[in-house]
């Protein structure tokens, strides 16, 4: 009797690991490497961890070269270095383009750090909260410069 409750929870042990990894709920690889992360010392990385920009503590985002990208001004307006509009980012997390469309939105993931979510919900990456404002304009910006197709634009 024991060796046939042994074989039964062996059987049944091998089929849940074997069909484990279809059920897993893994962001799709094309989101996954577009997603982007702001850690709390305003580095901004892409899914593998290379540095891709920052966030100065006066709301100037540059490249990793030190090539100044955009800054937020004092209404969530964002600007680019030659000085164009490109949407605002608002104080509740949302960012809009300029046609007043909402292109992105962060979400409180816990207590340190936020999700950048599209208008469908799906994660884009993620900030640590001292960045809301930034986490929209900066993936957005990133991605462009990647040259990578963005769904949103």
């Amino acid at each position: 009797m024991k060796k046939a409750i042994y074989l039964i929870f062996a059987i049944t042990t091998l089929i849940i690991v074997g069909f484990a990894p279809a059920y897993s709920q893994t962001e799709p690889r094309s989101v996954a490497a577009n997603q982007i992360h702001i850690n709390k010392k305003g580095e901004i990385h892409d899914h593998g961890g290379t540095l891709l920009g920052y966030i100065s503590k006066d709301d100037i985002v540059s490249d990793a070269k030190g090539n100044k990208v955009y800054f937020i001004d004092r209404e969530g307006n964002v600007i680019d270095a030659k000085g164009n509009k490109l949407g605002k980012a608002a104080k509740n997390g949302f960012y809009f383009n300029n046609k007043g469309e909402q292109v992105l939105k962060v979400a409180d993931k816990d207590a340190e750090e936020c999700e950048i979510l599209d208008p469908a919900g799906h994660n884009l990456g993620t900030t640590h909260k001292n960045y809301k404002l930034h986490a929209c304009a900066a993936h957005c910006l990133f991605l462009k410069q990647k040259t990578t197709p963005h769904p949103v634009h």
